[in-house]
């Protein structure tokens, strides 16, 4: 059948195939009631009109395009009905052939209905704040980065942004599917649709309306919807050739008995019959609607897949390669150790206070790790004067009378210094654990080292343990990271594969060398250094929260929250969908070959031939939807935490 795309289409489309319905089954009252024939007579034809117009008109544009459309077969086959004096065959084929569609169109239709329905969350207005407090009530559509709006309890955040001032809780489960209300501050993200708690939230706005999580997940919905996977385009090249075989064997069916001295009506009867069980309607319909529902359920839950063909490649994936900063870590540096030189008589907190008040003026990672460290055991911070800081060295400043340096051990640590030898210890231990260590010198003298390193997600280990249990194998790390660094966190993340210190390009030879084993790779990347590897990969997926624009765009799917489990969520989902599309074609295949096998060896009814085959048309395409429910994800990602 001709595809049917939107929900005005789909319910026109209802709406005469209603019509249609009504128009036979008056007419098949009366002419069973003995009514005059051109009453009953004139009703089929309302019959014919009303549901036929559609695909006879779509048959028509087809065939001058030089293809041969099943809708067109469907209204010559009615017509050829109606020739022989079977109006009510032809009409009842006209009717279910009609209603199947609406159905189709309907059930379809849902797809993109049940993703484009989160644009209805967003609130068409918000508050906004001019730079003298004042409040304007303004259409969020008009809403510009760089706006603050003010988000009251109670009501929908109006634009993507980072809270500026004020606490609450959001339900958010719209977007990310969370069920309990997350806590917000200042500094947090929130997004538009989301629904605000007890609290009073200024927000600055930090993305368009038409570039939002929500209108994002749309846009992908409705670029997928337009491409094809690699299933649907074969059959589709197969349906060319099989329509004018089909055309072919027809005629052989009708002109072979009248040859054999068969009656003209019969011989018609037949050949129409045939025409319709073996029409490939439902095979046409087997491929798209479980890659779309599957499209469309995973962006519900913060997976933008951008195409049916990735959704489709997702489930054929049996490699992963795992970038290391900000992928498999949260790519934020965190003061993991502390370390004092023996008898030094000083405390940890008085160490931090130091190096997080001489860091405190710059912008370095590594200083703003210090500083929150600092803070996050409540060290109050004394002002620091004459601060300098050295590119490649570190911070030097005065921190209560005292000149402290804060940087590299290999530019701060001469062989003179005091307990150079056991410093050198230390800072040695550390590094070999994984660390970047920053030395602290008081006045020259060093008062500790700390061992600063980034955090595996806490999601990282049930992640690496779901995809090698879908894959059969451990996936690899791939990173420009140092060995020693990339090695402790593959063995808490349980990874054993480790490929440390690559430059961009050898990220992707690891990627090639794979698939020249005859794998098919997944990349999961997020920075500028991780593109060149997901555009080489079987399938890329970028980290969407602080993923570069390089990656997003180069990636064929993009985790917009973050989080790991989500990726072996939507390769679950992807094969279940590829599950659906072969049980769909099973299902199509058994009833055209059932119903053309009854039609050949015996006498197949027409009406028990048209309501088999438009039968077969609407499970197969009912079956294809089951994946929109959020049953199936709930069971995806269940199967990735057990």
């Amino acid at each position: 059948m001709a595809p049917r795309r939107t929900r005005v289409f789909a319910l026109a489309e209802a709406r005469w195939a209603a019509v249609a319905t009504v128009a036979f089954l008056i007419a098949l009252s009366l002419q069973l009631t003995g009514a005059p024939g051109w009453a009953w007579g004139a009703l089929y034809a309302v019959a014919y009109l009303t549901g036929g117009w559609e695909p006879a008109w779509a048959g028509l544009r087809a065939l001058g395009e030089r293809t041969l459309d099943v809708d067109l077969l469907m209204i010559v086959a009615a017509l050829g009905a109606a020739a022989i004096g079977q109006l009510m065959d032809g009409a009842l084929l006209i009717v279910i052939f009609a209603t199947s569609g609406a159905l189709e169109a309907l059930a379809t239709a849902r797809t993109q209905d049940s993703v484009r329905g989160l644009l209805d969350l967003a609130p068409a207005t918000a508050t906004r704040l001019s730079d003298d407090g004042e409040e304007h009530s303004v259409a969020t559509a008009g809403l510009v980065v760089g706006d603050t709006i003010l988000v009251r309890p109670g009501e929908r955040v109006g634009a993507d942004g980072r809270v500026l001032a004020g606490t609450s809780e959001v339900d958010q489960a719209t977007i990310t599917g969370e069920p309990l209300p997350v806590a917000k501050e200042p500094g947090d993200e929130v997004f538009a649709g989301t629904l605000n708690g007890l609290g009073a939230l200024r927000v600055k706005v930090e993305r368009d309306a038409g570039d939002s999580v929500i209108a994002r997940i749309v846009a992908m919905v409705a670029e997928a919807s337009g491409t094809k996977a690699p299933t649907q385009l074969f059959i589709e090249k197969v349906e060319q050739r099989y329509s004018v075989g089909l055309v072919a064997v027809t005629l052989a069916v009708f002109a072979v008995p009248l040859m054999l001295g068969a009656e003209l009506t019969g011989a018609l009867l037949r050949a129409m019959t045939f025409m319709i069980v073996a029409s490939p309607c439902a095979v046409v319909l087997a491929t798209m609607p479980p890659l779309l529902s599957a499209i469309a359920n995973a962006g519900r839950h913060g997976v933008l897949v951008k195409s049916a063909v990735v959704m489709e490649r997702l489930g054929q994936v049996d490699g992963v390669a795992l970038d290391k900063t900000g992928t498999l870590t949260e790519g934020t540096p965190r003061v993991a150790a502390i370390r004092l030189p023996a008898g030094g008589g000083r405390s940890e907190e008085a160490l931090l206070t130091w190096a997080a008040a001489a860091e405190h003026p710059s912008e370095h990672p590594l200083a703003r790790a210090i500083v929150s460290a600092a803070r996050s055991r409540g060290c109050a911070l004394p002002a620091a004067e004459e601060f300098t800081a050295s590119p490649g060295t570190g911070a030097r400043a005065r921190v209560d009378g005292t000149w402290t340096e804060v940087g590299a051990p290999a530019r701060l640590l001469a062989e003179d210094t005091p307990m150079a030898d056991e410093v050198a210890d230390i800072v040695r231990e550390l590094e070999e654990g994984g660390h970047t260590a920053v030395l602290v010198l008081r006045d020259g003298v060093p008062a500790g080292v700390l061992g600063i390193a980034d955090r595996l997600r806490p999601d990282a280990v049930a992640t690496v343990a779901a995809l090698r249990e879908l894959t059969g194998r451990t996936p690899m790390l791939v990173t420009g990271d140092n060995r020693r660094a990339a090695a402790r966190l593959a063995e808490e993340a349980g990874i054993a594969d480790v490929r440390a210190g690559l430059l961009p390009q050898d990220k992707v030879d690891a990627v090639r060398e794979e698939e020249r084993a005859g794998r098919k790779v997944l990349v999961v990347g997020d920075g500028v250094n991780d593109a060149p590897a997901l555009a080489a990969a079987h399938t890329g997926v970028a980290m969407g929260r602080a993923g570069s624009d390089l990656a997003l765009e180069t990636a064929d799917a993009v985790i917009v929250r973050d989080e790991l489990t989500t990726v072996p969520a939507v390769m679950t989902l992807s094969r279940a969908a590829r599950r659906l599309v072969v049980q769909n074609l099973v299902i199509a295949s058994v009833f055209i070959s059932g119903l053309v096998l009854w039609d050949l060896i015996g006498r197949l009814p027409l009406p028990l031939g048209v309501l088999g085959h438009e039968g077969s048309t609407v499970v197969v395409g009912l079956n294809g939807l089951r994946l929109l429910r959020e049953a199936a994800w709930r069971r995806a990602a269940g199967r990735t935490a057990g």
